[in-house]
Formats: structure tokens, sequence, C-alpha cells
């Protein structure tokens, strides 16, 4: 089993940039792919971006294209999410996943940072 935990999160004004962390512990070695996914107040929750772990490819939400970065550290086994121009709705909260091989959902689910975006 893999344990996510994630940081970074808080309150910034429209147009900052944040950078939010999760660091990933446990059976690091069955990791296909970590995302993130966010969910608003009375919203569904909304995939983000994801990584595949070995090789680094990336994918993005249509919401956050050319705003967001995912990257990873396999040393650390940490993945880190740039977020840049921010806005009012891009607050959520903000939780990191982790799929293992030869699974077709997330299994693991840190337990969330709250992102607040407001002037």
């Amino acid at each position: 089993q893999v344990q996510l935990g994630e940081s970074g999160g808080g309150l910034v004004q429209p147009g900052d940039s944040l950078r939010l962390s999760c660091a990933a512990s446990g059976r690091t070695f069955s990791i296909f792919r970590m995302g993130w996914f966010r969910q608003a107040p009375g919203k569904e929750r909304e995939f983000v971006a994801s990584i595949v772990w070995s090789t680094g490819s990336t994918m993005y939400g249509d919401s956050v294209k050319g705003r967001f970065t995912l990257s990873r550290d396999n040393a650390q086994n940490m993945i880190y999410l740039q977020m840049s121009s921010l806005k009012p709705e891009d607050t959520a909260v903000y939780y990191c996943a982790a799929r293992p091989t030869g699974v077709y959902e997330y299994q693991s689910w840190g337990q969330g940072t709250q992102v607040t975006v407001s002037s």
C-alpha cells in the first residue's frame, strides 16, 4: 500500500503562484501513475494533472493547461504541482493520488490540502 501526504496549500490572490507537494511512502515501487485532483464545495471531483512515475509523461485537465506544471522527484518519492496565474475558480481541496501498475483506478489518496484564491 502507498501512503500519500500533501502540503503547500494556502490563501493566495488571483494571479499568484503556489506549489503543492505530495510525498509518497510505502510500496512506492508499485506506482505507475500519480495525479492531482481537486474538489470545490458543491462540485464533483475534477482531474487536474497526472504523471507517469517512470517516464515523467504528464497529462493535464483542460482548465489548468498552460498554467499548472506537474513534476516528480523519484529519488525523494515526491511530486510537485506548480500552479501559476491562479484564478478564484481554482479554489478547492487538492488531493494527491497514486495508481498502481496494472490497475485502472487510483487506489491511494492523500488527505487533501486547501487552496483558496481570493482578493
